[in-house]
């Protein structure tokens, strides 16, 4: 199946641009711009279900919405994970009374999600999660630890999965539950400083949390499917956008290259020009996916593309910048930590792109188990 974008689609990409371009802030509130986006109806793009959402728009335009943003340097969305994982889950396994009272709020960038997912045994391998929800009357009482959980520190809820079923073992047993994060005393939020000095990601710790029962989705015990089926929407047309973000950091390189002259080196040339072709190849094959049928090894094989790609940019971003990439700036003292530059962050950051999202181990299974075939890897 073809993927193209028609006339229509490039008027929607020049109304996306020009209000992208009168409205995107310097600088500021993050979430004051999540509620500047769903007023104008840039949110929930796509939702054609029960007139949840603000726009329903194709899927092309959806791509075209994802990439005028990228290009515009808006701010990093924090509406992300409620927005692209949960209202699509909830649209397919939801109540009717959760699509009522969760996705508006999402829509209109009133509530922001976070995702309990991975924990410290249970990281790529999903089916491992001991986090137990145990029914008390009409709530869970949830305990465990859930990290790596973005946002969870500005979130006003939490998708957890958790073992609902006492005594299940891998993905038998398990429930998705919507709880709400403002819980004092039952949820105990502690960022993770990285490498980078930075801290996008935390530790969650549950003790006693309640979820009430209709917030269970798709029911108790279905818990393995609704989260497979979310991890499928996490690599859609948020993909595309990515990789215009990809565009621009090899543009920087590529232009840092030719000012100090590492162009001249063809191990260098020959590098910037491999970066170049495989991102315009994940290009192709992203469009090639969400044109085409469902490819149960789609998402992993973008995951092992890009991972790998994003990777080999910060090493060859920092071959260019020489000697330099390896130190600070000049004024810096050791009572004050000092900020990366873009180089050197790209270059620490992207060590982890091939372990978080599902390692490259955990892809690999996937497509040797689900489409090629192979005999399971063995447990234990």
């Amino acid at each position: 199946m073809e993927f193209g974008f028609t006339s229509g689609d490039e008027e929607f990409r020049a109304q996306a641009r020009e209000w992208l371009a009168e409205h995107v802030p310097a600088a500021g509130n993050r979430r004051e711009w999540e509620r500047t986006l769903g007023k104008a109806g840039w949110t929930g793009l796509g939702w054609s279900e029960g007139g949840y959402g603000n726009r329903p728009v194709g899927l092309t335009r959806q791509v075209v919405w994802a990439e005028e943003y990228a290009r515009s340097g808006a701010p990093a969305r924090c509406g992300h994970i409620g927005e692209n994982l949960l209202a699509p889950t909830l649209l397919a396994h939801g109540s009717t009374e959760q699509k009522s009272r969760f996705l508006p709020p999402i829509a209109a960038g009133d509530e922001l999600w976070c995702q309990g997912y991975s924990e410290p045994g249970a990281g790529s391998d999903l089916a491992g999660v001991r986090t137990a929800a145990v029914r008390d009357g009409d709530a869970y009482r949830i305990s465990g630890q859930k990290i790596w959980t973005s946002l969870a520190h500005e979130a006003d809820w939490c998708f957890v999965l958790a073992r609902t079923g006492a005594g299940s073992a891998r993905h038998h047993g398990l429930s998705l539950l919507l709880v709400p994060m403002d819980q004092p005393g039952r949820i105990d939020v502690r960022p993770i400083r990285q490498m980078t000095g930075t801290s996008d990601f935390n530790e969650v710790f549950f003790d006693g949390a309640h979820a009430r029962v209709e917030h269970v989705v798709g029911g108790e015990g279905d818990g393995w499917r609704v989260a497979m089926s979310l991890l499928g929407f996490e690599r859609g047309v948020s993909t595309l956008a990515q990789q215009i973000g990809f565009a621009a950091e090899l543009g920087r390189v590529v232009a840092a290259a030719v000012e100090t002259g590492a162009a001249e080196d063809p191990v260098v040339r020959e590098g910037l020009v491999r970066q170049w072709a495989e991102l315009r190849v994940m290009r192709w094959n992203a469009l090639r996916t969400l044109g085409g049928p469902a490819d149960t090894g789609a998402p992993s094989v973008a995951k092992l593309l890009w991972g790998r790609w994003h990777q080999s940019l910060g090493e060859l971003a920092v071959r260019v910048r020489g000697a330099g990439a390896a130190v600070g700036p000049a004024d810096w003292t050791p009572a004050a930590p000092y900020e990366l530059d873009p180089f050197q962050h790209l270059f620490l950051f992207s060590r982890a792109d091939t372990v978080y999202g599902g390692s490259d181990e955990i892809q690999r299974t996937i497509i040797a188990e689900r489409v090629l075939g192979l005999p399971r890897e063995p447990k234990g």
